[in-house]
């Protein structure tokens, strides 16, 4: 940011497509980190932020990424990760050209309405095929520049760092021609990309903030959920007195867990905090029918805990996926953190019922 200027010109990219082309691996190069290797079954489980400096032509512009899963069943969060950005960058293998996923990515980007740049990825492989890779996405409506279209793209290999440089100048060179910037003086928003629970801190979320600036000593509040700002985190996990537009942060302390992709604002008092949190307030939605009970059905009662909420999503997203004759599925309740004792409770003295845990204790 300008020292003399409010307006900060650090865009935020989410890079989003199909599942193992190669999107969380060019992330580790491009911030020298090895992010991939720990993951699940090498797949991305949660949206995740990180700051980068590059050193381009005119000088030092930081960028913010956002890494999400490309596995179906985080469709939810691409979404989101889309919205909260503004740039995407569409990941698309060069030995595997457009998949399933790919198209659903692709659409999440029209849908938030931003400028996206096409990253052909894997192109050190011996079976990359670039001129298949960009039919491929030209019989998708994805017309390249050069090829009778406007978008972008750039040539990568997360392996060896070919081409990375180049598309980093490439999203510096979108951010200038769409203006994309923010006014750190602005009244502070931003976005939810991820929430969690912890038996120390209590409850976290994964901000990006669009336009002005967290500061310690300030109330956020998102939905039905608000935090005293006591203490901030920078996408490294470093203290900071505050974080302003454009980058990524997580606050602790929350009431509530905060819905992800919900708008987060500031107040200065908690008693501002909890009037905005009753305006804020929905009314319940009527409990939608359940289906008709049969002497036949078998009845299952499931608690679902998870690491996050986008894990939760994406959990719920393929049970009820889940079709079997006469077996009803029932959820009796969903939230993160580990398993414990009013888990169980919820459970006593139903037969069949199951307690479903991923990445939790």
């Amino acid at each position: 940011m300008n020292p003399n200027s409010r307006i900060c010109r650090q865009p935020v990219v989410a890079i989003v497509g199909h599942i193992d082309h190669g999107k969380t691996t060019l992330l580790d190069q491009i911030r020298k980190s090895s992010v991939a290797a720990k993951e699940t079954g090498g797949i991305t489980q949660r949206v995740s932020a990180y700051e980068i400096l590059h050193a381009g032509a005119e000088g030092d512009r930081a960028i913010t990424f956002i890494d999400t899963p490309g596995h179906e069943a985080f469709q939810k969060m691409r979404e989101r990760a889309g919205a909260a950005a503004d740039i995407a960058i569409l990941i698309v293998a060069a030995d595997d050209g457009v998949k399933p996923q790919t198209i659903e990515a692709h659409k999440a980007i029209l849908a938030a309405n931003i400028p996206y740049i096409v990253a052909f990825t894997k192109v050190d492989k011996d079976t990359a095929n670039l001129e298949r890779a960009k039919d491929s996405v030209a019989k998708e409506g994805i017309y390249l520049e050069g090829l009778g279209g406007d978008v972008p793209y750039a040539a990568v290999s997360g392996k060896t760092g070919e081409g990375v440089n180049e598309l980093l100048d490439l999203i510096v060179l979108v951010a200038d021609l769409h203006n994309i910037s923010c006014d750190a003086g602005a009244a502070m928003e931003g976005v939810v990309l991820e929430s969690t629970r912890d038996a120390r801190i209590g409850i976290s979320a994964t901000i990006i903030v669009k336009q002005g600036r967290l500061t310690i000593g300030d109330f956020a509040v998102s939905g039905q959920a608000y935090a005293p700002i006591r203490m901030l985190e920078d996408f490294s996990g470093t203290k900071s007195k505050e974080i302003t537009c454009g980058k990524p942060g997580r606050l602790s302390g929350f009431t509530g867990e905060p819905q992800v992709g919900a708008l987060v604002t500031v107040v200065k008092t908690k008693k501002e905090a909890e009037e905005l949190i009753k305006k804020n307030k929905q009314p319940e939605a009527p409990e939608a029918r359940r289906a008709e009970e049969s002497d036949d059905n078998v009845r299952i009662r499931l608690v679902l805990k998870a690491d996050t909420i986008g894990s939760l999503e994406a959990l719920e997203y393929e049970i009820q996926k889940v079709k079997e004759e006469r077996v009803e599925l029932l959820m009796v309740a969903k939230n993160v953190g580990p398993i414990n004792e009013n888990d169980v409770k919820l459970l006593i003295g139903f037969s069949p019922a199951i307690i479903l845990g991923f990445n939790v204790k």
